[in-house]
């Protein structure tokens, strides 16, 4: 079922109704946007006052992998669309209810419970879809880990199949890496499965997020488009810079496009995908998707006529949407750099003194030294230079107890 262009009213009984299930940064823009268009948004996430219940019309606080509390919610609210916004949340229960026609998922429940599961995405882009990937292999102990790592090769990388933003990854360069990495793993895994995934470096000059959209043309049907790619820098899994566009060559860009149609096709329903592609030369190799906006996506705030927040919005209910460049700009992360709850920002005067540039403080209740609190945003001719005045702004903000 495809939710209808009519849209009604919020709180009164022609409201299109929309539940986000996890409510940080990204989860706010999402809000913020279908505001615009008059949805009621129902904001869920695992802690209180998360940036997304600052501004939606109800706010709920619950363990989203609790799958009978998630049902139960559900079920309480009656939305129109479920939008899942993080990994960490019941999937099985939202592939249960939506066999059951209870309820509708963005893109769909299948999609979400694959996209969660590093295990599941990757075996269908290299085992059912033959898309170019890194080598791999899963392990559930120790042991199997040892035997993993050993047969990909060191270096290598260890990832929780459910985790985010670098949580519970490392790098092995050698056995000696091999118990600590396993330990790791599971301190970061957003629902500990037991379960890894051990993948092979692939040599890549640069990696790339594609935003591969899929919305409803103005003949009802389904087309997909691509933004521009966004360039982005991570350090230990976390991104820290991103910027659009990030030059391609032509081959190359087709290519990209072609596998994140193949996959995103495959997943199904509307929205905004993030498509992680490794690219050498003229080859890709997919790495990851998120089937909702991408961290390294901010940057589109600052770059395209409209962010990546306002296109998913526009998509999920079946509206039209442009993914027209605007200018080429850059985002780099401000950190929280000190474990307190309730802090203050400092310098942002300053910050807004660089040139083209614009900042967005998320308001998370509490900051941790790597726990990503804003974000600089600078737009300039061309993306280096961007990315010089993002960094230059971001350095300026300063948190404070």
């Amino acid at each position: 079922m495809i939710t209808p262009r009519r849209l009604g009213t919020p709180l009164s009984p022609s409201a299109t109704r929309i539940m986000l299930l996890g409510s940080g940064e990204l989860g706010k823009e999402v809000i913020i946007s279908l505001q615009r268009l008059g949805v009621e948004v129902i904001a869920v996430d695992r802690y209180p006052n998360a940036p997304g219940h600052q501004v939606a019309h109800r706010a709920h606080v619950i363990d989203m992998t609790d799958g009978a509390a998630l049902a139960a919610l559900i079920e309480q609210e009656q939305p129109d669309l479920v939008v899942p916004e993080i990994e960490a949340i019941a999937t099985e229960t939202l592939v249960a209810l939506e066999a059951a026609g209870k309820l509708t998922c963005i893109p769909t429940a299948r999609a979400a419970a694959l996209t969660m599961n590093r295990e599941g995405i990757r075996r269908l882009a290299a085992e059912t879809l033959g898309v170019p990937t890194s080598p791999y292999r899963f392990a559930s102990s120790l042991a199997e880990l040892e035997e993993a790592s050993a047969h990909i090769g060191f270096p290598c990388m260890v990832k929780p199949i459910m985790s985010s933003s670098g949580k519970g990854q490392s790098k092995l360069d050698s056995a000696a890496d091999v118990k600590a990495a396993w330990d790791y793993a599971a301190s970061g895994s957003r629902v500990d499965s037991g379960r890894v995934i051990v993948e092979g470096f692939v040599d890549f000059d640069y990696e790339i997020t594609l935003l591969t959209v899929r919305s409803r043309a103005a003949d009802g049907t389904i087309e997909t488009q691509f933004c521009e790619p966004i360039g982005h820098l991570q350090v230990h899994g976390d991104y820290v810079e991103s910027w659009q566009p990030q030059r391609m060559n032509p081959v190359a860009l087709a290519r990209s496009r072609e596998i994140a149609a193949k996959v995103t096709a495959d997943l199904g329903g509307l929205g905004l995908f993030g498509v992680e592609l490794f690219v050498k030369g003229d080859e890709v190799w997919f790495s990851e998707v998120s089937p909702r906006p991408h961290d390294t996506g901010m940057v589109t705030m600052a770059s395209q006529v409209q962010s990546e927040f306002e296109i998913h919005a526009k998509a999920i209910l079946g509206l039209p949407v442009n993914v027209a460049l605007r200018t080429p700009a850059a985002s780099a992360v401000i950190y929280g750099q000190l474990d307190a709850a309730g802090i203050a920002f400092e310098g942002v005067a300053e910050a807004l003194a660089v040139p083209g540039t614009d900042i967005r403080l998320f308001g998370k209740p509490e900051s941790f030294a790597r726990r990503r609190m804003g974000v600089a945003l600078a737009s300039a001719a061309d993306a280096d230079s961007a990315r010089q005045l993002a960094r230059e702004a971001a350095a300026k903000v300063k948190p404070v107890r």
